[in-house]
């Protein structure tokens, strides 16, 4: 036992002094609390470029009935054609030139806007928007109906979802903010696993290529090698997991605290100075920035009703579970073979099981109770990324459990298995080792 902590100690203090362990350690947190921060900040900036487009409209219909908003303005060109709007174009400082055809009303796709940038997806959906409105519009005044009739009885739903705890309080969720949580998580664990178990098998491959094995093997066991260098990386993986962990949380509440309570104390202000002012555009374009503001507030009050204790507990337990079953099969065939490229024969059979679970991964975000969820959030090779998509939108705890007793067993299984094919193959130098080779070797270790 003295010995396979020894190793342990090895494998974890030389990784992480590492300048890659250290870098990444710290750009993982910044990369992590972006995807958190940077759509929200995203979907409240604004272009602040004004843009001119020049409208040239053979319908008649459409003049002065396109709105301009705060950085788009829309100037008409009379007694104009498309052939003298282009030629003037680069002379003029129009941002682009929209023409209305006189075929619009129904021709769905007449309408051309043309410009020397790629027109951005805000300004097309702020034309073409307008240009329906104005249609219905007109189509209801020829068809005898009162348009603001349809304007009144127009509503907007917002669903809000509360959960019933088995104590009776109810707790507001977000389906949105689970699928993201638990799909991060089961990507992350795809991602561990796979990076992780490829750095143990490298570690054998390049000791077994320089022969340090052979002086290591001299006083320690091969199964007490490998299981050191499992469990060593495995450590070494954690410890950058929950700096990851620490740190993004960190960073995601100092720039809340920073960010979102000013921009919301200035709003408030702004709000109070436009009710004496009594100027009703700036009141409605400053409570649709209220309503956003709110949106952000319930979306943290939702994350923190998620619970990350259970999510991040569960997380370690199915990492470990995860990485153990799979670095053991990585370590055997790191043993089995004399380069890196020699593994792609058993490296197939090893990651089919991962590629199919993070697939099924991306159906279950959408039917977290599915018969396709709940197999293979049991099966041990798929478990640990499927089960762990699942939990932020409550799994009963027989299924966790099965779930869980069904990987230990497994995971030791592996273990077990690949000791044997470890002990033989760490050792093997200059042959081409096959399926039925290693087949040889387990049963030799019986």
């Amino acid at each position: 036992m003295n010995k396979i902590l020894l190793i342990i100690k090895r494998e974890y203090l030389s990784r992480v002094r590492k300048k890659s362990f250290i870098i990444m350690t710290i750009v993982g947190p910044i990369l992590m609390a972006a995807l958190m921060i940077v759509p929200v900040v995203i979907n409240q900036m604004e272009d602040n470029e004004e843009k001119i487009i020049a409208v040239l409209d053979s319908s008649h219909i459409f003049f002065n009935k396109i709105p301009d908003s705060e950085f788009l303005k829309f100037k008409y060109l009379e007694d104009n054609s498309l052939e003298n709007a282009r030629k003037q174009f680069k002379e003029s400082n129009y941002y682009a030139v929209l023409f209305i055809p006189h075929i619009v009303s129904y021709a769905s796709g007449s309408v051309q806007l043309y410009s020397s940038k790629q027109p951005t997806l805000s300004v097309k959906q702020h034309i073409s928007n307008s240009l329906e409105k104005e249609l219905e519009r007109q189509k209801l005044r020829a068809s005898g109906i009162d348009e603001n009739i349809l304007e009144s009885v127009k509503s907007n739903v917002s669903l809000k979802t509360f959960k019933w705890t088995d104590e009776g309080k109810e707790e507001e969720t977000s389906t949105e903010l689970k699928m993201a949580v638990g799909f991060i998580s089961g990507f992350l664990i795809y991602i561990f696993i796979f990076l992780y178990g490829a750095m143990v098998m490298r570690g054998v491959i390049e000791e077994k290529t320089s022969r340090i094995v052979e002086i290591i093997v001299s006083s320690v066991r091969p199964f007490q090698l490998m299981m050191g260098k499992v469990v060593g990386v495995a450590m070494v993986g954690l410890t950058q997991f929950l700096l990851w962990v620490i740190l993004t949380f960190t960073i995601v509440n100092i720039t809340q605290t920073m960010f979102f309570s000013v921009d919301a104390s200035k709003l408030k202000i702004e709000n109070t100075e436009n009710y004496f002012a009594n100027s009703s555009n700036i009141q409605n374009e400053n409570t649709v920035k209220s309503e956003n503001f709110d949106e952000i507030k319930d979306m943290f009050a939702t994350i923190k009703n998620i619970d990350f204790g259970l999510i991040i507990s569960m997380f370690i337990f199915y990492f470990i579970g995860g990485y153990l079953l799979y670095s053991s099969l990585f370590a055997a065939v790191g043993a089995a073979v004399d380069s890196e490229a020699d593994t792609q024969q058993f490296m197939l059979p090893i990651t089919i099981p991962l590629i199919v679970a993070f697939i099924v991964a991306q159906n279950v975000v959408n039917n977290h109770d599915g018969a396709l969820s709940f197999w293979f959030s049991i099966i041990p090779f798929t478990s640990p990324i499927v089960m762990l998509v699942r939990i932020p939108f409550g799994v009963p705890a027989w299924e966790v459990g099965l779930s869980m007793f069904l990987l230990i067993l497994t995971f030791i299984f592996t273990t077990w298995l690949a000791g044997k094919i470890y002990r033989t193959g760490i050792l093997m130098y200059g042959k081409k080792v096959n399926y039925k080779e290693l087949w040889k070797w387990i049963k030799y270790n019986n």
